[in-house]
């Protein structure tokens, strides 16, 4: 079975890998196991998964493994220098078992070696060691490795580039085989040699399609190097059949994705299965077992009947399914052992149990026989003990009582043979050997018919006695009392032992039980430790990206995580009909409504929008505050991004037209609950307000027009723009402040003209066709900060430049030659001409301050022009922000006013599946994902499993770990599980093995001590 990569292998991955990692940030890195490492890279819409084993394989999984409780020395270090650094590069060495990823366009490099026992190195651009796995001795052929030792890369195969394939080449290679197969023993089967001795002399060409391409071209592998070397012929078909498998090479690594072939055989303990279809498929799977994987499909594995081939679409693929088919086949060995080990402490359990009863009733059979035989024979009980009771009374000691007894048997006393020796005269017990009645009869036909007193007869019959086998009972009578009183004991002892094997069936019944739910639990928890192992990563459905709940009344809420978040929500998914709800207050998310399609008309109902206010106001700072406030909510039109002339939207940022629904004070309190995700036969059994009739949703949307109209007319009263952002919302005491005022301004306007500008139909003029009718204004916007600051340090600069006073030129002329001191100037320099100028201008310093002031100048100026050209490219991207707004709200608009949807393909396959989310499942349901959900509490009514959050000091992972844990123990305690899954109450078996994998901090938010349940 093939356990590590080969370079072929290497070459693949390493192609595949670069289409798959480049551009993608190291999100995190962690270790399975003290050889293996888990590599997380992310980007939007893009996560994958990298698994490294080292010496082993390298390759993407899309299964979720159990990573390590705490990171190791060397994953910490990794962290600090390659997380959150983009992958620039995935390449091979040359064609070594090395695979270089490069990060931050090569500052730092991590190589991961295939060969002996493999190493994960961290170097810098410079190839100094930073971190390794493992450190190597030097040795021979190997040079030593540890931190702060350079990595070396010319020594590695073929470093420098792979040589072209010339017969040249070739014939340098045979003639190095053939040296070598000097020396060495001569095979029966010589086949190897020469295939061996091609792929360690042209390194490019691995064994396996070396012997696929002597398949195909019909080359006789067995041939002697010496042989092809003499004849021209074999080496031309040979140098043919190396340009072939060469051709192959870069066939495999020409797409963005090789196919990959799993080569498996059958399994011998496989049972047979007559399953059809897809089942059957699935078993006939399971009956394989791996033997080897290859980015082709060699021709010698093709042509082998016994052989199976499962192709797969892309190499990574294949590596994952191929080494997680070996994973789950230890792991279902490690689960039959405990599997076994539990059957085996269950059937000890239930032996102990069987010899315990089986006991008491020998225990009773045995007293029952013993009093019969009693019984059966009282004369000879009688008798004996009337003789021992004699001999003691006679004051004989006790010894020779023993041996008078003894005397007695070998001289044939029916009396005397009776009694087993030693007695127990100390307790007054003797025990006697008693026959059955059933004997006793038997005994006495015996001797009725035997008349005959002939010598040898009678040795005969003593031969035949001592022959035969003693049936006797063994019975201990009490010399006290009568023999009667000795039977009574015994039918007492059997009806104690009765009394006891009733009791310890009723016993031994709880106590089996017991023992079968304590193994059953001790498997169980195994189970879980070794299950989440090859768990297939869960695909998030698109809504859970934000802050996302489902109401009591089915509607599906939306809130971003951060002002990035909120805008994707207003520009991709805010649409005609949905809601918007925002709070007032630092930090609030801006949370939309998802209305149904069908009846956009339709009113949200007021517990919706209550909830969904709640979770804004609880994502704000009045969590941490611990200071609730309400929150309002407007209709989708009433959201606009369109800034009034003159300013500028930051992201997240939104103006509010309209009037404000204000809603009443929001609880802080959360649920973290669980949503259960089932089949589709299941969702027949539950019903959901979510999913409307058409009819009555028409109905309640035509009822609903006359109450929004006047809605609409009393929002007419607000005609200014608000603007609602997540960081500072204007307040609606501001709003009716601004309204006070411009009543103020117009006086002299008439009461009855204002009133009926306000009683004009408001929905003859949308707030979106006045959106669309903005102009983008040509004045420039208002500079930021930075930029006043840089004008002020200009402004400053140039104000100090001009008070510093000038150095004179005692060279220069002056213009007003008409002063007595000009003359006497002009008369004492009159002789001097330009050169002397100069070099007196340099002496005295004059030049060199005049040309540091010609290169401040400069510089200012380039600063000037610097800071301008910043200015205009800031004010084009601000103009085109501007336009791309504009257009956005045209279209926006126009969407509004037909109804049109644009979400994507996979966004509107997925808003199906909202019918398949129920918070508690039905008996019978097939369970596919349990998904976290965290929501306002008055939202989680419907759902089994949920917890109350409310403001506290715990962490947020902390809180869910902690519930999560306490769930996982209450399915644990007597009472609290149903076994039968039928009460809705309490836990349900399938429920108390909860695993939350794929639970992120993006799923829920807030934290604090959990109340009730």
């Amino acid at each position: 079975m093939k356990q590590r990569f080969s370079s072929l292998d290497v070459r693949v991955v390493a192609h595949e890998l670069s289409e798959s990692l480049v551009s993608l940030r190291l999100a995190n890195i962690y270790d399975l196991s003290s050889k293996i490492l888990l590599l997380k890279f992310a980007k939007p819409e893009n996560r994958q998964q990298l698994l490294i084993d080292s010496g082993f394989r390298c390759h993407l999984t899309d299964f979720a493994r159990t990573t390590a409780p705490a990171p190791s020395n060397f994953v910490i270090r990794l962290r600090k220098f390659l997380k959150t650094r983009r992958v620039t590069s995935v390449s091979q060495i040359g064609t070594d078992r090395i695979i270089e990823f490069q990060f931050s366009d090569g500052a730092y490099r991590l190589y991961v070696e295939f060969f002996a026992s493999g190493n994960i190195i961290l170097t810098d651009a410079s190839l100094t060691i930073l971190a390794l796995l493992r450190n190597v001795p030097e040795g021979e052929g190997q040079e030593p490795q540890r931190v702060g030792l350079t990595y070396t890369l010319e020594n590695r195969q073929n470093f420098g580039g792979v040589p072209p394939l010339t017969k040249e080449r070739l014939a340098r290679a045979l003639k190095t085989i053939a040296e070598q197969a000097v020396g060495k023993k001569v095979k029966k089967n010589g086949a190897d040699e020469l295939r061996r001795g091609l792929a360690t002399t042209i390194t490019e060409l691995p064994p396996v399609l070396v012997e696929h391409v002597f398949r195909l071209t019909d080359f006789n592998p067995a041939t002697k190097a010496t042989e092809i070397l003499e004849n021209e012929v074999l080496a031309g078909s040979l140098f043919r059949s190396l340009e072939q498998a060469r051709a192959i090479l870069e066939e495999i690594t020409s797409s963005s994705k090789a196919k990959g072939y799993i080569i498996a055989k059958p399994s011998p303990h496989a049972a047979d299965s007559g399953v059809d279809g897809e089942t059957s498929q699935a078993a006939k799977t399971k009956k394989l077992l791996y033997e080897d994987f290859q980015p082709f499909l060699p021709k010698q594995f093709g042509d082998d009947p016994t052989c199976h081939v499962l192709p797969f679409d892309g190499f990574n693929k294949t590596v994952d399914e191929f080494f997680s088919s070996l994973e789950g086949q230890r792991l279902q060995s490690k689960l039959q052992e405990r599997e076994a080990t539990a059957k085996k402490k269950l059937d000890a359990a239930r032996q102990d149990q069987n010899k315990r009863i089986e006991g008491l009733q020998e225990i009773q059979y045995l007293n029952l026989r013993k009093a019969a035989a009693i019984e059966a024979n009282v004369e000879r009980v009688q008798e004996a003990m009337d003789a021992i009771n004699g001999l003691l009374q006679q004051g004989m000691d006790w010894e020779d009582v023993n041996k008078l007894v003894e005397r007695e048997q070998r001289q044939h006393n029916p009396v005397a043979e009776l009694i087993k020796l030693p007695m127990r005269l100390n307790e007054n017990i003797i025990t006697l050997l008693l026959g059955e009645e059933e004997e006793e009869e038997d005994a006495e036909d015996d001797n009725d018919f035997d008349y005959d007193t002939d010598e040898e007869t009678i040795d005969d019959t003593e031969a035949d006695k001592a022959k035969s086998v003693d049936k006797r009972l063994t019975v201990d009578i009490n010399l006290k009392i009568t023999p009667w009183n000795n039977a009574r004991e015994y039918y007492e002892q059997k009806r104690s032992a009765a009394g006891k094997e009733k009791k310890t069936v009723l016993q031994s019944t709880m106590a089996l039980k017991n023992a079968e739910q304590k193994i059953t639990e001790d498997l169980r928890k195994g189970l879980k430790q070794e299950k989440p192992i090859l768990q297939p990563i869960r695909k998030q459905m698109w809504f859970e990206k934000f802050i996302w709940f489902i109401s009591s009344d089915g509607y599906l809420v939306l809130g971003g995580h951060d002002a990035q978040k909120n805008e994707i929500l207003y520009k991709r998914y805010l649409r005609k009909g949905d809601v918007y709800v925002h709070a007032d207050m630092h930090g609030a998310s801006s949370v939309i409504i998802k209305n149904n399609p069908k009846t956009p008309e339709a009113p949200i109902p007021p517990s919706t929008l209550t909830q969904a206010g709640n979770l804004s106001v609880c994502c704000s700072s009045a969590w941490d505050s611990k200071a609730g406030m309400g929150a309002w909510w407007v209709h989708a039109d009433q959201v606009s991004k369109a800034a009034p002339a003159g300013e500028y939207l930051r992201v997240g940022s939104f103006m509010v037209r309209g009037k404000r629904n204000l809603l009443p004070p929001a609880l802080l309190m959360l649920g973290f609950g669980l949503m259960f995700k089932i089949s589709d036969e299941s969702k027949v059994k539950h019903v959901k307000h979510r999913l409307y009739d058409s009819d009555k949703a028409e109905s309640a949307s035509s009822d609903s027009k006359g109450a929004e109209s006047k809605g609409k007319g009393a929002a007419s009263e607000a005609d200014t723009f608000q603007e609602g952002t997540t960081e500072d919302s204007e307040s609606d005491e501001e709003a009716n402040q601004s309204d006070a005022d411009e009543e103020r301004i117009n006086p002299l306007q008439s009461r009855g003209a204002k009133d009926q500008k306000d009683d004009g139909p408001r929905s003859l003029e949308p707030p979106s066709e006045k959106l669309g009718e903005l102009e983008i204004p040509e004045e420039p916007p208002k500079p930021t900060p930075q930029e006043q600051e840089q004008d002020n340090s200009s402004e400053e600069g140039e104000s100090e430049q001009e008070d510093e006073p000038e150095l004179p030129s005692i060279a220069t002329p002056s213009s007003r030659l008409g002063t007595p001191k000009a003359k006497k100037m002009a008369a004492k320099y009159k002789d001097q001409d330009k050169d002397d100028r100069a070099l007196m201008e340099s002496l005295l310093g004059v030049t060199a301050a005049r040309q540091k002031v010609e290169a401040e100048a400069a510089a200012k100026a380039q600063r000037e022009a610097e800071a301008a050209a910043v200015q205009d490219r800031r004010r084009a991207q601000l103009e085109r922000q501007k336009k791309q707004i504009a257009e956005h709200e045209e279209i926006r608009r126009m969407m509004l006013e037909e109804g049109v949807e644009t979400l994507d393909d996979a966004e509107t396959i997925e808003m199906g599946p909202l019918d398949s989310l129920v918070g508690t499942p039905l008996v019978g349901d097939e369970i596919l994902e349990v998904i976290p959900v965290c929501a306002p509490w008055n939202a989680m009514a419907k759902m089994k499993y949920k917890v109350k959050l409310q403001p506290g000091n715990t962490k947020k992972g902390k809180a869910v770990k902690d519930i999560v844990e306490r769930w996982r123990a209450l399915a644990g305690k007597k009472g609290v599980l149903d076994e039968g899954a039928a009460d809705p109450e309490k836990m349900w078996p399938r429920g108390g093995g909860i695993q939350l994998r794929a639970c992120r901090q993006g799923h829920y938010h807030g934290a604090g001590r959990e109340r009730g349940w």
